[in-house]
């Protein structure tokens, strides 16, 4: 067996270590913005649906273990393919930039809005019972409804429907998703 001895000098290990410490941080740090890209919308500065799940099914766990209340608004932008029709996309796109920016500054900092398909948002309310993610529905409808948005020089009406639904022991962010979903569309219907 061939067994050689290589001899390095200390300035150079030292010099090779430092590098490598170098090219260890700068692919941790470009690990962790790969992450935040493939958790966020690429529209607007939320969480998207992979985002929202992985949030939601933290707070299942914590509403599991410590009996906290949670809920779910799922939030469905009503009107947003007649606008894209009137005015084209770019209009559309400002209005869910709009809304967007409306529903982060309406809910508190430990709560989390999410992007999840086009025109459709979810907001996880932490701390919250069936009455104050009624109130928050209510108070976000009526803020969008009586806000102005304007594009192009034209004012542009905007609204939206909004089911929601608590956190309930046995949940998966899909059921959770589902039931809010559905409750939305009972809104839409009752309008």
């Amino acid at each position: 067996m061939d067994q050689r001895v290589i001899s390095v000098d200390p300035e150079t290990l030292v010099a090779e270590i430092s590098r490598l410490r170098a090219e260890v941080a700068r692919l941790e740090s470009r690990v962790e913005e790969l992450d935040r890209l493939a958790n966020m919308d690429s529209l607007v500065p939320v969480a998207n649906r992979r985002g929202l799940v992985a949030s939601l099914d933290r707070m299942i766990a914590r509403q599991e273990r410590h009996g906290t209340p949670s809920a779910l608004l799922f939030v469905d932008v009503d009107g947003l393919k007649a606008l894209n029709d009137a005015f084209g996309h770019s209009a559309g796109d400002a209005a869910l930039i709009h809304l967007t920016e409306m529903m982060v500054a309406s809910v508190r900092q430990t709560d989390m809005v999410a992007r999840i398909g086009g025109d459709e948002f979810a907001i996880l309310l932490d701390h919250a019972d069936e009455k104050s993610a009624e109130e928050t529905a209510a108070r976000l409808a009526d803020q969008v409804a009586d806000c102005e948005f304007c594009f192009g020089g034209k004012c542009l009406p905007l609204s939206i429907a909004i089911g929601f639904t608590v956190l309930q022991t046995g949940d998966s962010p899909a059921s959770v998703l589902d039931r809010a979903d559905e409750a939305m569309y009972r809104e839409k219907d009752a309008a």
